[in-house]
């Protein structure tokens, strides 16, 4: 359970030890095999969580921010959060990377975090602030699922007419 294909899936919980130092999945890490032997991480532009990748997330970042011409607010916004805060983070011989101080105090990542894949990248949380944005999600997704199922046969009703 993990990775498949090209894929991030599934959560898990990881203890943080004092060094600030977890072990990332096997899946994961084998997934994100790329210019070195590691991941990329940086705070996430939709969360108050740490996100993570390997090549993949890194070139999808770089599109994105290459979309805007250089000058443009929203570009440096992208380059100041994805750039600034992005930091390498290589596997020792255990699978643990070193998470960077600053992000574990800016997400308060402590004793426990949480790591759930999210297809090509995945986020690190913290174990209370995940089990709530679950619930939120959990919901938003319901709801979200029911409104486009209610459009679409509203929409092949109307195109049967």
């Amino acid at each position: 359970m993990g990775a498949w294909g090209e894929v991030f899936y599934s959560t898990f919980e990881k203890p943080l030890d004092a060094k600030r130092r977890i072990v990332v999945p096997q899946e994961f890490r084998a997934l994100a095999a790329g210019p070195f032997d590691g991941i990329f991480c940086f705070p996430s532009v939709e969360a108050d969580c740490i996100e993570g990748g390997g090549k993949a997330l890194f070139e999808r970042n770089e599109a994105l921010i290459n979309e805007f011409e250089v000058g443009d607010p929203l570009r440096y916004s992208l380059e100041f959060t994805l750039r600034g805060g992005m930091a390498q983070l290589a596997f020792d011989t255990a699978g643990r990377v070193t998470l960077p101080e600053h992000l574990c105090e800016m997400f308060g990542l402590s004793d426990w975090v949480v790591i759930i894949g999210l297809g090509e990248r995945f986020q690190i949380w913290g174990r209370d602030a995940f089990h709530a944005a679950r619930v939120a999600h959990g919901a938003g997704a319901r709801k979200g699922l029911a409104t486009s199922r209610a459009e679409q046969r509203r929409a092949r009703l109307g195109a049967g007419v």
